[in-house]
Parts: structure tokens; sequence; C-alpha cells
């Protein structure tokens, strides 16, 4: 009985001395909060409460594909950036137009008086362009079409190019400018074309080029997250389509077994759908994140 009064008496003045260690060690240490600290805290003094931006370009920037309605990657870009920066807000003018190529982007905007001066109060801006400049060459060159005959216009389009950022920088002269790269669509259904990943590639590159003769001004490639879906789908073959059409009802099994890319629209498996446009969105985000102190700090 003395042994266990003894004991008894141990474990108490273990448990006193330890609840007195750590109240100690609690009053010298600051609490963490529990609450998740937004990005914009750490510096908030220094970050403007409101940012304008401008989203320049072709249906890429329109937003066509996505089965919502809400504007492609900019909608989801202005959110993004709203949960990152909790205490600035963020305004975003789609200035989209589907179909149309660089040099027309351009026309557009030398004729509109009031997307210049979107673009020259923008505290950022992004863009989309090159898709159907493309296009253009392929459906010129539909039936001879090679790498050789597709390079020979990259320098035209590269002109294109240079007069439309240089006019970019004529009405804004310091806001950064994120210009995203085409993808190819068809890679999954029509791998036999193996020149097309590198006429894309090949384009991509000129526009990167491009790019860095200008100032403040970044490539955003997307055609890795886009061009093999996400769900690891397998190649559409030369041998895999021969097997298809030799069965019974041949052109209704090619249909039936055509890879579907499951980040472009079910519609015109083009464009991208909405989880396409989340991947475009967050890889624009990214970059933008990365260069805050151009776009979003005070003067």
């Amino acid at each position: 009985m003395k042994k266990l009064s003894q004991f008894s008496l141990i474990i108490g003045l273990i448990l006193i001395i330890g609840l007195a260690t750590w109240l100690g060690l609690n009053a010298l240490i600051p609490k963490e909060s529990t609450k998740e600290t937004p990005v914009t805290q750490t510096a908030s003094q220094s970050y403007k409460k409101s940012i304008q931006f401008v989203a320049i370009g072709d249906s890429l920037t329109e937003g066509i594909g996505d089965q919502t309605g809400q504007g492609g990657y900019v909608s989801i870009l202005e959110k993004a950036l709203e949960e990152q920066y909790k205490t600035v807000s963020f305004t975003a003018t789609n200035a989209g137009v589907a179909g149309q190529r660089s040099d027309q982007i351009l026309n557009r905007i030398n004729k509109d008086d009031t997307l210049q001066a979107k673009i020259k109060s923008a505290d950022f801006i992004t863009m989309s362009f090159g898709g159907n400049d493309l296009m253009k060459v392929i459906q010129q060159n539909i039936f001879s079409l090679s790498v050789k005959k597709v390079k020979t216009q990259q320098a035209s389009y590269q002109e294109h190019v240079t007069a439309l950022l240089t006019k970019i920088r004529e009405l804004n002269g310091q806001a950064p400018v994120y210009i995203i790269g085409i993808y190819n669509p068809f890679y999954l259904n029509f791998s036999n074309i193996e020149e097309m990943q590198t006429i894309v590639d090949n384009w991509n590159d000129a526009t990167q080029e491009t790019i860095k003769e200008q100032h403040n001004m970044y490539f955003i490639p997307i055609n890795d997250l886009i061009y093999k879906g996400t769900e690891g789908q397998t190649l559409q073959t030369d041998e895999s389509v021969e097997k298809q059409t030799t069965n019974s009802t041949a052109s209704s099994s090619v249909l039936q077994d055509v890879v579907e890319n499951n980040v472009l629209s079910e519609s015109d498996k083009f464009h991208p759908n909405k989880l396409g446009y989340q991947l475009i969105g967050k890889a624009l985000k990214t970059e933008i994140v990365d260069t805050h102190s151009e776009w979003l700090l005070k003067e």
C-alpha cells in the first residue's frame, strides 16, 4: 500500500511538472493561426486593391467549346486569381472573337477605340492567336501538306505577330502580356499524319521567337496539356482503322471507335471543353502568379 502511494505521488509530480512546462512554453511561443492566410496578407500594404485585365484573341479567348457557356479560361482565371489574392478584386474584359487570325485581331484593335482604352488601362493582358493563321496555311496546302511548305509561311506569320504585339506595346508599355500557344486537336485520331505535330510545334516555336523580341511578354505552352487528353488514351493508328473497316458495318464502326479526347468539346472535337479550359486557366495562373511583381504591386 505504501509503495502504491509513493508511485501515485511520483506520477502526480511528473504530471504537474509536465503541465507547468507546457504552460511556460505555450506562453513563450506565438500561437499559429488556424485560419488559412491568403497570399496577399504577406504584403497587402504594397498590393493594388483592384486589377483590370483584358483577354484578346480568337475562339480560345472567346471560350468556344465551353459547354457551360461561362467564357472559357477567362472566367476561370478571374475566379482563380480572386481566390489567390483575397484582398484584391479582379475585373476581366473578354475581347475574343472566334475565327480571327493575328492580322485580323490587329485590325480590330486599330478600329475599336473602346478596346484600345481597355488595353491602355489594363494591369495585365492575355492573348490567344496563331491557330487560325496555321489553319489558313493548311487549307491552302491541303493536298500537298508538308513541314517544309508550312515553314515557308512562318516568316509572314511572324511579321503579323510582330505588328500585333508592337501595337499592344504602343497602347500599354508596361503591362505584362501572357500569350497562349496552340495545340494539335487531331493527334489521337489522325496520328498517321505524322507531320502535323511537327507543324504545330514549329508554329509555336515561331510565336515564341517573336515574343522574345518584345519586353515583358510570356509564352504559355498548352499543347502537352491538350493533345492527348488526361485519360491516357491510345492512338488511332492506320492498322486499327483498317481492322475496323473490314468489319461488317465499316463506316459506323470507325465512327464508334473514334478515340475521345476528354478535354475537347464533344460537339466539334476541336475546341477545349470546360476541363480543357480549366487546364489552360491553371497554366496561365501559374505564370501570372509567378510574375505578380510586374502587375500587382503599387508603384
